[in-house]
């Protein structure tokens, strides 16, 4: 039992790092930096992910002495002049809002703040302003099941991949268990998930080259191949059945180690532009 537990927490501890670590470094993270204004530092979180139908607030800490600022944005990859909104005073903060967008769509920012003489741009440097990337709301009775059944899925495959190593018995459970959770949590809510956001169910191989996708169905993949080495009775050489888990296990870490979101779905303004509906211009880059 203790053993058990050991291997349990173990598993745990390496799927939480890897989610987080996965979840921090993705493109919608909030970007985080400081600037120095009036002699203090101040430290932002500036967002990079919206809901389309509502516009995005973006806040930045008020240094006071009657400091002034503006955003400005633009449509991302485009040459559109920059619009500026002016910043308002909002517990503390100064606070502007970015207009919503179809689902996929981006807007790149930054802030310009004033006081007396001193002027700072937030980012400082022009090749770390945020893009921010709207998405469809996703009900939460279809997003959580998600984000919970991935999260389980990967548990029990690290899990499995641990026990393998050990030449524990529990493999062949334990990795039909994870293939379960990636076929519903992955292969069947996935899609649902990407449907509400972006109105597409699948835009990855064969279909495009949505990054979430791709990896999702690398799991799977991986996981199916080992679930058939290790079949569902006993076999006679259960260490390939290992090899194979362990296998499935290295492919689901470095999945992980992909940051989240990366080369997902993005409309492309230029055919919005040109009439073509914001549904039929989302590309994946």
């Amino acid at each position: 039992m203790r053993r058990t537990l050991l291997l349990w927490v173990a598993a745990f501890l390496i799927t939480a790092g890897a989610a987080v670590y996965q979840r921090r470094t993705g493109p919608t993270y909030p970007a985080r930096g400081s600037f120095r204004l009036g002699g203090r530092t101040y430290r932002y979180r500036l967002i990079r992910s919206g809901t389309t139908g509502c516009d995005a607030r973006v806040r930045i800490p008020d240094p006071g002495g009657g400091a002034t600022g503006v955003l400005l944005f633009r449509r991302y990859r485009t040459r559109d002049p920059l619009t500026e909104v002016p910043l308002r005073r909002e517990g503390g903060k100064l606070a502007a809002d970015l207009p919503s967008q179809p689902p996929a769509g981006k807007l790149v920012y930054h802030l310009r703040l004033i006081r007396g003489s001193e002027a700072r741009r937030v980012p400082a440097d022009p090749g770390e302003d945020p893009v921010i990337r709207f998405k469809g709301a996703v009900p939460a009775a279809v997003l959580l099941p998600h984000i919970l059944l991935m999260f389980l899925s990967m548990l029990v495959g690290v899990r499995a991949g641990l026990a393998g190593l050990l030449g524990r018995d529990e493999v062949r459970r334990l990795a039909w268990v994870t293939l379960g959770g990636l076929t519903l949590g992955g292969m069947i809510l996935g899609p649902v998930v990407q449907k509400y956001a972006f109105g597409a169910f699948w835009t990855g191989f064969p279909l495009g080259f949505d990054l979430t996708d791709n990896k999702t169905l690398i799991m799977w993949v991986a996981w199916l191949a080992a679930c058939g080495v290790v079949g569902l009775r006993p076999r006679k050489h259960p260490g390939r059945g290992r090899i194979a888990v362990g296998i499935a296990t290295v492919v689901m870490l470095a999945v992980y180690l992909i940051p989240h979101s990366l080369h997902g779905s993005e409309l492309d303004y230029g055919k919005l532009d040109r009439g073509v509906p914001p549904s039929r211009a989302i590309d994946t880059r």
